[in-house]
């Protein structure tokens, strides 16, 4: 995708929810303001769902899945409709984009070369892959035919986070959707719009009314309605593990549906001794703030010897320098806004409570930044922190701001030991240059993902996901079909 001149235009906001294949209103819903962060204004509102608003856009979701064809289509077809939605999404990129910037403050750049781009190659991806599966087949003896085939599950809800909007909402949708399903879509509440033009986008590209619905209110009331929804089959979550929690515990009170939550992370980078030590920090200092932080893969930890540390810190903050936040509808900008005011206050405190604890300010301030001509925003420019002890809160919990804490340690055995030292497990990065020393790191993290020598690369044949409180499953590759089917054996005698 071409890189837009200039997002600073008018765009159109959808409002409401998206239900059997239009948009509607939800009547006598709480309109709830959305204010962006880039300037403190509010752009729209959110109509806020209530249960028995949930209720219909299940029962909806529920009819379509037994009545309008989907599920027993050929998965080819299905396949065909995504491939379709994707060259739609790419034909409205520019609006897609300039909306997420809007909602949630990344630079539009961004929102369009990366979300919008991997938004685009999801879709393709899996709408690509239906042509390359097969159901499994077993000639059991002369007299018996045996064969599993897998069934979508039914109704899906997908409640999706706010920082990658797009993209986490594609990583649910597309393999739920090829499987055969029905999606109820339940967005952030700061990122209401964007999702809306989404499924819109899904409908004209061939989605049958009903198969994707998209419902916008508070998680406390719409979402928990999901949760506990008897007619729901399957829950797919990405957020934080209070959430999860809870999502598995509606399930628990329910139905027993299936919850596949990614919970976040508290990602460390380690840097052997014979690794390139201004490579490592500057591939965990950009990656700490890329998206401004707000990432649950963020390597928001530099793990590095003793005497290397200098180094990386100096390193670190040269990229921390040239990262200054600015005017996110601005193509030039790199790096732009926190997604909103609440937030901005949490990374404050939780700076502020680093150097209390001992830690120093390499780089940044513990306070918000401020953007000439837009004061009402939420900015916060990048933060280094040296000496951070690995025991103390910014080392443990996830800030999910443009924080990097750098913690010192004595020998690789301490690395592996602070590395692993956390709740989480979702990534993890390794540099240096001995093979033997680089494989015997990487089996020891505990984390879903781990990168070498590099970090944030990707493929969508390759699964994403986390292991202790990150969560469980796996978005992207085709494994990720599995989590929305349901697999039948079948053994049929042939002799009579």
């Amino acid at each position: 995708m071409a890189v837009i001149p200039d997002a600073r235009h008018e765009i159109e906001l959808r409002q409401g929810a998206y239900v059997g294949g239009r948009l509607v209103d939800v009547g006598g819903a709480d309109r709830v303001a959305v204010v962006s962060p880039r300037d403190g204004r509010t752009i729209g509102y959110l109509h806020a769902a209530d249960r028995a608003f949930v209720d219909h856009a299940v029962a909806v979701a529920r009819r379509a899945f037994d009545t309008s064809g989907w599920a027993g289509a050929p998965m080819r077809e299905r396949g065909d409709v995504l491939v379709k939605w994707a060259g739609l999404v790419a034909e409205s990129a520019r609006d897609l984009a300039s909306t997420v910037s809007l909602e949630m403050g990344k630079p539009v750049s961004q929102a369009l070369n990366v979300e919008l781009a991997a938004v685009e190659k999801c879709l393709r991806w899996y709408g690509e892959l239906a042509g390359k599966r097969s159901d499994a087949l077993l000639a059991h003896e002369d007299s018996v035919l045996a064969y599993s085939v897998e069934e979508p599950a039914g109704v899906v809800a997908a409640v999706v986070p706010w920082n990658f909007p797009l993209t986490m909402t594609v990583w649910k949708l597309a393999p739920a959707l090829l499987a055969g399903n029905a999606v109820v879509l339940k967005p952030a509440e700061q990122t209401p719009f964007s999702a809306l033009l989404l499924a819109e986008l899904g409908s004209r590209a061939g989605l049958p009314d009903g198969i994707l619905n998209v419902v916008n209110g508070l998680g406390r009331e719409a979402g928990q309605a999901l949760g506990r929804h008897p007619d729901v089959d399957v829950v797919t979550f990405t957020g934080s593990p209070a959430t999860g929690r809870a999502f598995m515990n509606y399930s628990a009170e329910s139905n027993g549906k299936r919850v596949w939550p990614e919970l976040g992370g508290k990602s460390a980078t380690v840097v052997l001794r014979d690794a390139d030590v201004r490579a490592a920090a500057t591939s965990a200092a950009e990656n700490a703030f890329f998206n401004q932080g707000q990432m649950c893969s963020a390597s928001s930890r530099l793990i590095v010897l003793d005497e290397h540390a200098d180094e990386a810190v100096a390193v670190a903050c040269e990229v921390a320098a040239a990262l200054q936040p600015a005017d996110p509808l601005d193509p030039a900008t790199g790096f732009g806004a926190i997604v909103g005011l609440d937030a901005l206050a949490g990374i404050e405190e939780k700076v502020a409570d680093a150097l209390e604890q001992g830690a120093t300010l390499a780089a940044g301030s513990s306070r918000r930044a401020v953007v000439p001509g837009l004061e009402g925003g939420a900015y916060f420019a990048p933060v280094v922190l040296d000496h951070v002890r690995p025991e103390t809160r910014i080392a443990q919990d996830e800030v999910f701001g443009p924080v990097l804490s750098v913690i010192r340690v004595a020998s690789e055995d301490e690395a592996i030991s602070v590395a692993n030292g956390t709740r989480y497990g979702l990534a993890a990065g390794v540099w240096g240059r001995d093979v033997a020393a680089i494989h015997r790191v990487t089996r020891a993290l505990r984390a879903g993902v781990v990168w070498v020598n590099c970090y944030e690369e990707g493929d969508m044949r390759l699964p994403f996901g986390g292991i202790k409180e990150s969560g469980f499953g796996r978005d992207k590759g085709a494994d990720a079909l599995h989590k929305y089917t349901d697999t039948k054996s079948v053994w049929m005698r042939l002799d009579g």
